[in-house]
C-alpha cells in the first residue's frame, strides 16, 4: 500500500513546484531599466530624513512618495568605522514590482578611517509608480 501511494505523492509534489517556478518567473520577469537619481542627504526631504533618523542604527529599507516621486531608501546600520559607503547596482521594474539592488562598500584598501559609528545608506528618487518595491 506505501509502495503505491509513494510514487503519486512524488508527483504531487513535482507538479507543485513546477508550478510554482513557471509562475515566480512570468512575475518577477525585467521589463526595462528604470531611470533614477541618488540623492545627496542635503537634498533629501526632510520628513523622509527624520524616518531614516529613527532607523539607522538597523539595517532599514524604506520608501516615501512626495509630489509625484518616489524614494527607496536602504541602510546598512551601524557600521564600526569611517570609510563606508552604498551603491546602487540596479533599479528596475517587473510588471507587478521595482526592483532596488544595493552593495554596502567598505573603506577602500589603503584608506585612512576612524574607529567611530557610521550610518551608511542611499536614497534613490525615481518618478511615482505604484508598485511594490522589492529590496534585493
Amino acid at each position: 500500500m506505501l509502495r503505491c501511494l509513494f510514487p503519486a505523492f512524488f508527483a504531487v509534489l513535482l507538479l507543485f513546484f513546477l508550478t510554482g517556478c513557471v509562475t515566480k518567473r512570468q512575475d518577477s520577469a525585467k521589463l526595462r531599466d528604470l531611470e533614477y537619481v541618488v540623492m545627496e542627504k542635503e537634498d533629501v526631504p526632510a520628513e523622509l530624513g527624520k524616518m531614516i533618523a529613527g532607523y539607522k542604527k538597523s539595517p532599514f529599507c524604506l520608501t516615501y512618495a512626495d509630489g509625484g516621486n518616489l524614494y527607496l531608501t536602504e541602510g546598512y546600520g551601524e557600521q564600526e568605522k569611517t570609510g563606508y559607503s552604498v551603491s546602487v547596482t540596479e533599479v528596475y521594474e517587473t510588471e507587478k514590482e521595482i526592483h532596488i539592488h544595493t552593495n554596502l562598500m567598505g573603506p577602500k584598501k589603503g584608506e585612512e578611517t576612524k574607529e567611530i559609528p557610521t550610518y551608511p545608506y542611499v536614497v534613490v528618487k525615481l518618478e511615482y509608480m505604484d508598485k511594490t518595491v522589492v529590496f534585493d
